[in-house]
């Protein structure tokens, strides 16, 4: 049954997506809230805790969420987290080649989007460098969603671009009734990509348990012709993006006790990544990630409605192999994660029902960079939080409220004892103390439409990177120097939103403007570095003044019903960043984006066509260059039909019918003269559930 497409409405945290789906073009998500989670689910469901929503598990939020499962997925899911959410409202990718690529929101990416599992931090080493993968591969992911403005509240300064959360079953939440499980092959795309998943789940007497396995392996990503530059100097011309082949696997096993009231679980699981880097022709990155995680909820303690509590320890690791075998540098992170928060029942206040969220959350991370081409010391980063939310409803009017304070300390190892050749200077300690703020209101105006509007503060201590950066980073081309005397980040943000729906028609329109009276940037300095003999630009992390600002319109309108079911989609995003200290743009801002497709469908086959348009970005700063607009369309469809133990989807997809060449605009000059987006892609998949 979870094949099967269909819209849930979002009440609680707890709350269930057995089979959300997306039924529109592939290249779109739809906002659709979860149902509330029931005690028994279809084994292979996939039962959810919805974190990027509202906190209180209600419909109305003052934040845009965009939430990608079933079918939906399957269509979009790429290599990488930041390829598979590239063209949904606001979301950019910073393209660092088909292997890395982050997820940029509203023009802000690296720290200041907070990436989760399952609702807990990552601790990876992504955020550090542009050719660092996120360690989570979206083969083994079941659900994703996007909320899109600042999220410090609930996640802290990290989330003041937006939050995206992975979401799997590998901790059940939901009793499963005997055994089900799924299995999916996908061959083809510009990677000529083969991979295979598979998870089993079954249970009965209060346990349920899970165990999935998935591996991946691709070539150099085929693009259109073109003439690749590296170092400034052109390369012969070419088909292929260089050192772009990949191979990953992992898999994981978990369990769960389910009571009536709640349940308890924990999970096992591992990741192997080996990818080329496309910046340096001989270097491919070996990555593993191992991670132990536990989670439970607790319902109906006192004046309590629901206690959930997650814990989690990663370590994780990255070599840098160069072509004869040696291990250039070995990035290394070990860090453990908590969170508690408690949802208390409605309080009756004269005004209205109040109702509201506490809780507390925790992370310990250590770092370090071991090799000749580290440009970071090692450092411990040590944070803890209290937020607490609050709701309160006044007829068709909802208002909310939040505070967040933080403590975090970043402490450098300074240099080792016996360096031969001494960069980062003594150890160092900071302390910093952000704080957050925001206050907003939902208002019901009938009609299916729906008003929101919000203001905030967002605080963000900076990352150790920026404090104690003093090297040669070379998916940069640039020799990056921190500041230790940097202050926290500090922003206020502006957003009002109009949605509007009636049956599988909607529309959705943000407007959104954030003040960055110290945004820390990096910047060059015009002076030169001499490495081993050659001059490399010198880039600095420095408080600036800074600003964004833009516009997003989502919407989907359903032509006709059965037996030819048409429906129309269509989207528009815009950012403008500026620096206003120098006066120039901030740099790898997407440009105007357009999109716009049919969805068809009849019995068991659907299929559609969409149209992607980017405009030329010629607002850039004086160290990059502008870049061409292009128009891609893409073609899909697929064809589902129950089995008589289960169900089957088959599906294909044709990417760029017509074989353009284009260019990232979010991504870095260095890799944008080096890897195009993908050319002409047929890919297919099937999928199977019992």
């Amino acid at each position: 049954m979870f094949l099967r497409p269909h819209f849930l409405p979002q009440r609680t945290l707890l709350a269930a997506a057995v089979a959300a789906g997306i039924t529109g073009l592939p290249a779109a998500a739809q906002t659709t809230p979860a149902a509330p989670a029931p005690q028994t689910a279809t084994p292979g469901a996939v039962t959810t805790i919805v974190v990027t929503g509202n906190p209180l598990g209600r419909d109305a939020t003052t934040s845009p969420v965009s939430v990608l499962a079933g079918d939906g997925l399957t269509l979009r899911r790429a290599g990488t987290l930041g390829e598979t959410l590239d063209g949904l409202p606001g979301v950019a990718s910073t393209w660092f080649g088909p292997n890395a690529s982050r997820p940029v929101i509203r023009g802000l990416d690296g720290d200041r989007i907070r990436m989760l599992d399952n609702g807990g931090s990552t601790l990876d080493a992504s955020s550090l460098s542009f050719d660092h993968a996120v360690a989570i591969d979206p083969l083994a992911v079941e659900r994703i969603e996007v909320l899109r403005g600042p999220a410090a509240l609930l996640y802290g300064g990290n989330a003041t671009g937006g939050v995206v959360n992975t979401i799997d079953n590998r901790i059940p939440r939901a009793a499963i009734a005997g055994v089900g499980g799924r299995a999916e092959l996908r061959l083809g795309g510009a990677a000529s990509t083969r991979a295979a998943a598979a998870l089993v789940e079954g249970g009965g007497d209060g346990f349920a348990w899970h165990a999935d396995a998935f591996a991946r392996r691709s070539d150099d990503l085929r693009v259109p012709t073109y003439t690749p530059v590296a170092d400034g100097e052109a390369l012969p011309p070419t088909d292929r993006v260089r050192n772009s082949a990949a191979r990953a696997q992992g898999g994981a096993v978990g369990g769960s006790w389910i009571g009536r009231d709640g349940h308890l679980g924990m999970s096992l699981e591992t990741l192997r990544n080996d990818y080329g880097v496309t910046a340096e022709p001989d270097v491919t990155i070996r990555m593993e990630r191992e991670r132990v995680a536990l989670a439970g909820t607790q319902r109906g303690i006192g004046w309590v409605e629901q206690l959930d509590a997650q814990a989690s320890h990663t370590r994780y690791q990255h070599q840098e192999v160069e072509g004869d075998g040696a291990v250039g540098t070995t990035f290394g992170s070990r860090g453990t994660a908590l969170r508690v928060q408690a949802r208390h029942a409605a309080l009756a206040t004269p005004l209205g029902p109040l109702q509201g969220v506490v809780g507390l959350q925790g992370e310990r991370q250590r770092f370090s960079a071991l090799g000749e081409e580290a440009f970071v010391p090692g450092t411990r980063t040590r944070s803890s939080a209290l937020f607490v939310v609050e709701e309160l409803q006044l007829g068709r009017v909802q208002l909310s409220a939040g505070l967040r304070g933080e403590r975090v300390q970043v402490d450098s190892d300074g240099d080792a004892a016996d360096a031969a050749e001494p960069k980062f200077g003594a150890a160092v300690q900071r302390r910093f103390q952000p704080a957050s703020g925001s206050l907003g209101a939902v208002f019901d105006a009938g009609g299916g439409w729906q008003l929101s509007t919000s203001v905030g503060h967002t605080e963000r201590a900076p990352a150790d990177y920026e404090l104690y950066a003093n090297g040669l980073h070379l998916a940069t081309a640039a020799f990056e120097v921190g500041d230790p005397t940097l202050g926290v980040e500090r922003s206020n943000n502006v957003e009002l939103g109009a949605r509007w729906k009636q049956a599988d028609t909607s529309l959705q329109l943000s407007l959104f403007r954030t003040r960055f009276s110290r945004y820390i940037a990096l910047e060059a300095s015009g002076n030169s570095v001499d490495v081993e003999g050659d001059p490399v630009p010198e880039y600095v992390f420095r408080g600036v003044a800074a600003r964004l600002q833009g516009l997003e319109i989502d919407g989907r309108w359903r032509v006709a019903g059965a037996p030819l079911q048409l429906a129309l989609t269509g989207g528009l995003d815009v950012v403008r960043g500026d620096n206003l200290d120098s006066g120039e743009p901030l740099p790898r801002i997407a440009p105007l984006r357009v999109r716009a497709g049919v969805d068809m469908g009849a019995g068991h086959w659907r299929g559609g066509l969409g149209l992607r348009h980017a405009a030329a970005q010629d607002r850039v700063p004086a160290t990059d260059t502008a870049t061409a607009s292009h128009t891609l369309a893409d073609l899909w469809f697929s064809w589902q039909q129950r089995l008589p133990v289960g169900e089957a989807l088959l599906y294909a997809r044709i990417d760029n019918i017509g074989n353009t060449l284009a260019s990232n605009a979010s991504s870095i000059r260095t890799l944008r003269d080096l890897a195009p987006l993908p050319g002409r892609a047929v890919s297919a998949g099937l999928r199977l559930a019992f």
